[in-house]
């Protein structure tokens, strides 16, 4: 596909959209980078700081779940290609409260791919990238992988929104020749992450001498992928990847969540020179969510074959430099954490908030 000349990336003051429009607007300065963001307690504009001044990038305020908004966003700024990242992504505050999932993952998702039609008359050259997660798989028992021809099974009100979302993306392109590709994703973690997901959360309590919270025995599976790596990824799949297809995004990095948790202590350790032994004396076995998923394994052979993808950090190194990235960022860490966050959690939340 030919580069485009203007790109619209949603959820781009988020984990994973930051990090994609960070590599990406000085890669390519001959493209206009569009970033729209609701800025919900997640989103900080901080996490563009390196970019925000770059002539190719522009910010705009807008929340999916307002069609309106939407709309008049694709029409002025007409892009050629929309990556969509915005997505309420966090299992525990979806059972706590559902309703922000569907709004935002469902219909944001929808009045997305209204907008991009009623504009994208000609589909030439046009492409919309719908990021998506392995969750709506459900959950892999001892051995397995889930495959892009896996059946959806979700589990959460989380990983249901998002399967719903992926049905709309593919729908769309069946029905209405929409041009799109889908890319779904294990585990993300490294720097900028919020403090509410499990590796920077344990990071920072590490340090700072707080409990380390782990569900049941500990013994729930997940595959791990640098954020860095995921960016060249859905890159890869966008400028080579076949229209209409799905691609599974993995780290090879299966790890037990206890096995994770005693590796963040060890790095911990020995970034702060603190006793390895008592950082892990601060792991604190707690009741199990419901419906807590209990494997995830990535089979990511159609990316490594088809565009030569595979990840290029194993989950130590890539460890080593988030750990390395959160000690050295302590006013980030106190922004993201105070305000919005905080007075959103009580608001809707109050005492049942827990982690």
């Amino acid at each position: 596909m030919a580069l485009p000349s203007t790109v619209l990336v949603t959820g781009g003051c988020g984990f994973i959209g930051s990090a994609f429009l960070r590599r990406l607007v000085p890669e390519h300065p001959e493209i206009a980078w569009v970033n729209l963001d609701a800025l919900t307690y997640a989103g900080h504009q901080g996490n563009l700081a390196t970019i925000a001044s770059a002539p190719n990038y522009r910010f705009v305020h807008a929340d999916l779940r307002d069609a309106k908004a939407t709309s008049e966003a694709i029409l002025v700024h007409r892009p050629d290609w929309v990556f969509h990242f915005a997505a309420e992504s966090h299992v525990d505050r979806s059972i706590l409260g559902p309703g922000d999932f569907i709004q935002t993952n469902i219909v944001g998702t929808y009045n997305l791919l209204e907008a991009c039609r009623a504009v994208w008359g000609d589909p030439e050259d046009r492409l919309f990238h719908h990021v998506g997660t392995d969750e709506v798989f459900g959950s892999l028992g001892e051995t397995g992988l889930f495959s892009e021809t896996t059946p959806y099974d979700p589990h959460s009100p989380y990983s249901a929104s998002k399967a719903a979302s992926d049905h709309l993306v593919r729908a769309y392109f069946h029905t209405y020749g929409l041009p799109v590709k889908v890319t779904n994703c294990s585990n993300n973690y490294g720097p900028y992450q919020f403090p509410e997901k499990l590796i920077p959360l344990m990071i920072l309590s590490a340090m700072e001498g707080k409990p380390l919270p782990v569900y049941g025995q500990g013994t729930n599976v997940r595959d791990w992928l640098f954020v860095d790596d995921h960016v060249e990824a859905i890159w890869s799949v966008a400028t080579r990847g076949r229209l209409g297809q799905t691609y599974n995004v993995g780290g090879d990095c299966e790890r037990q969540n206890l096995d994770v948790v005693k590796t963040i202590c060890a790095e911990v350790a020995l970034a702060t020179g603190k006793s390895f032994l008592e950082i892990q004396k601060q792991i604190a076995f707690v009741p199990d969510r419901p419906g807590h998923d209990h494997r995830y394994a990535i089979d990511a052979s159609k990316i490594r074959t088809e565009l030569g993808w595979r990840p290029k950090e194993t989950f130590e190194s890539g460890l080593r430099k988030t750990v390395a990235w959160y000690l050295a960022n302590p006013e980030w860490v106190d922004s993201v954490r105070s305000g919005r966050y905080r007075d959103w959690i009580e608001a809707n939340y109050g005492e049942r908030a827990g982690r």
